[in-house]
């Protein structure tokens, strides 16, 4: 259970979820041992039970990508609000609401639950067979009943840049920028496939509408900074990834490849002080490297090792020393 939560939240996120729960119950059960009968203090302790509740919904709902957040929330809101109503505002009711607040849940989760066609399935399927050509005709199937979603070319872009037809996925992302050209996620898509085939300034270009479209999306800035660390555009890593750093990046080992890049250019830009600093904040993201060493020893990630490989090698050499800060600028 613990190794699917942390596959799931990732290990910042799973640390803020139980150091959230310890603190709250801790400090729950000093309150009932000092003053249990007092009328205060139980009124604390149901307020510590709501930021329990809904600090580790935060946790887990920022990890969800937007469509499915957005789905949860229309699930958990009005339980939400039945429980406050129900602790707060009519106590005396607390059962009932709280009753009320369960039935929603399990009502929401068939309302608004998630009609995934059977080909995705198929897909899914033969794509853990390493069957790719099955995996992308079960999506050519998807797409021919139902050619207006962009989620169905999204899912078969991902699953051609894997078998590497780069061609063909890039033709899927623009016909979902073509159907909603104020996607973002399409026009990350295009960055990263140029970005895959090494075609830079293609990739920069699509990678800078995507950080236009979303700019507080940080997975933007940080695709657009890596792009111009391929173009030793340092200038620029410095702009994007520094804004990318204060958008919070939530996962360890796309912060310790972030500081890399910054690191980096300081170099390049002779600004070896900065650099140092990087390097240190890079220090402090070692869990961040085991990932990677970990997600680039399997075979599915063949794609993935062959646009970051030389990054995480570098990143390894330098923290153990066997890279100079003062040659950083000289790899990539």
């Amino acid at each position: 259970m613990i190794d699917r939560l942390r596959l799931f939240l990732g290990p910042a996120r799973l640390r803020a979820l139980f150091l959230l729960i310890a603190i709250t119950g801790l400090t729950s059960l000093i309150l009932n041992a000092f003053g249990g009968d007092n009328e205060n203090v139980r009124a604390f302790q149901l307020i510590l039970a709501a930021v329990a509740v809904f600090g580790a919904t935060a946790i887990v709902l920022g990890r969800m990508q937007s469509q499915e957040r957005g789905r949860w929330l229309l699930i958990l809101a009005p339980a939400y609000g039945l429980l406050v109503l129900g602790i707060l505002v009519l106590p005396q009711f607390g059962l009932a609401f709280f009753g009320g607040a369960i039935g929603w849940v399990v009502a929401g989760m068939f309302l608004f639950r998630v009609r995934t066609p059977p080909g995705y399935r198929v897909a899914v399927k033969a794509l853990r067979k390493g069957d790719m050509a099955g995996a992308v005709a079960a999506m050519d199937e998807v797409i021919k009943d139902d050619p207006n979603d962009p989620a169905h070319y999204r899912f078969r872009a991902e699953l051609l840049r894997i078998w590497g037809k780069l061609d063909r996925a890039r033709r899927d992302y623009q016909t979902m920028a073509d159907l909603n050209p104020q996607s973002a996620e399409a026009w990350n898509g295009l960055a990263e496939v140029g970005l895959q085939a090494g075609e830079y300034e293609r990739a920069h270009e699509a990678a800078l509408k995507a950080a236009e479209l979303a700019p507080d999306d940080w997975v933007a800035l940080y695709n657009l900074g890596m792009i111009e660390d391929r173009l030793r555009d340092s200038p620029a890593v410095v702009e994007h990834l520094a804004q990318a750093v204060q958008r919070k990046v939530p996962e360890a080992r796309h912060r310790l490849l972030i500081y890399l890049y910054l690191a980096r250019a300081a170099v390049r830009l002779a600004d070896l002080p900065e650099a140092e600093k990087w390097q240190a904040e890079m220090g402090r993201q070692r869990s961040g490297l085991e990932e990677w060493e970990k997600i680039l020893e399997h075979e599915e990630a063949a794609t993935l090792r062959s646009v970051l490989g030389a990054d995480v090698d570098t990143a390894s050499a330098l923290l153990d020393g066997r890279l100079k800060l003062n040659k950083l600028g000289e790899t990539g």
